[in-house]
């Protein structure tokens, strides 16, 4: 009988992984880990989205993706009428609220990236590593050293999937900072599949990357996720639930 954690792990992205052109209105790259202990999102953050959906669209097969509920695209045009728009978006803060999960995020400034290295690395892998190092270091403190942990991602296309798995399984071979083998396993998801898990993931990473890029502008929706940032003893968060770099 395989050996499983107790903590599952989704991560999605927010920005362009690539170098060669840097959007000028959002120059990062994002990548968000959302730890969910198995029991929690089983009872309380997988139903949770499913009645969301149930409520606002009659049916659960709706994908919420930031991009189109933010541009009111596809099934989000609906938000053009504030009559809808305001039950909406507080229905889906206090989905965010309520979701259990604990947050790590890697944010990537690639301006000051490509100013630092004359040959940078991908974007993408370097958010992969930083982010398993502290997920490793978050479940270990939990006392969660035993059992396989999963992390789903999203597909997005052969090419970059096997560059994921690539970098991935080089992390969790040692390629990190401590030098140990990680107890991890990645799953790539396809986007229909409708995880309540990515979808969640999706939603909360370009609001880490709009605090990085502007930390004294109003933030309402990373002010609802920032109590789910890991945090160290103290309560740190540069470093153990964000780490931008460089």
């Amino acid at each position: 009988m395989p050996s499983f954690s107790d903590y599952i792990v989704f991560v999605d992205e927010s920005g362009d992984h690539g170098m060669e052109t840097i959007d000028p209105s959002y120059p990062v790259f994002v990548l968000a880990f959302c730890i969910f202990e198995k029991e929690a999102y089983a009872g309380t953050a997988a139903p949770g989205v499913l009645r969301f959906k149930f409520r606002h669209f009659g049916h659960e097969q709706v994908i919420l993706h930031e991009h189109e509920i933010r541009k009111t695209k596809g099934p989000f045009q609906f938000l053009f009428d504030a009559s809808r728009r305001e039950p909406f978006y507080n229905d889906l803060n206090e989905l965010i609220t309520a979701s259990p999960f604990t947050l790590v995020t890697s944010v990537i400034d690639k301006h000051r990236h490509r100013k630092r290295y004359a040959q940078p690395n991908n974007p993408y892998s370097i958010s992969v590593g930083f982010g398993l190092e502290r997920v490793f270091k978050h479940l270990k403190g939990l006392g969660c050293e035993g059992g396989t942990t999963h992390f789903v991602f999203e597909k997005r296309g052969p090419k970059e999937d096997g560059d994921i798995e690539q970098v991935f399984r080089r992390v969790c071979e040692g390629a990190n900072y401590s030098g140990q083998r990680l107890p991890f396993e990645i799953v790539m998801a396809d986007k229909k599949c409708n995880s309540a898990g990515l979808q969640i993931a999706d939603l909360v990473a370009r609001p880490v990357g709009r605090r990085a890029l502007n930390p004294d502008q109003p933030n309402r929706a990373y002010d609802l996720i920032l109590p789910k940032f890991r945090r160290s003893p103290t309560g740190r968060l540069d470093g153990w639930g964000v780490k931008i770099f460089p």
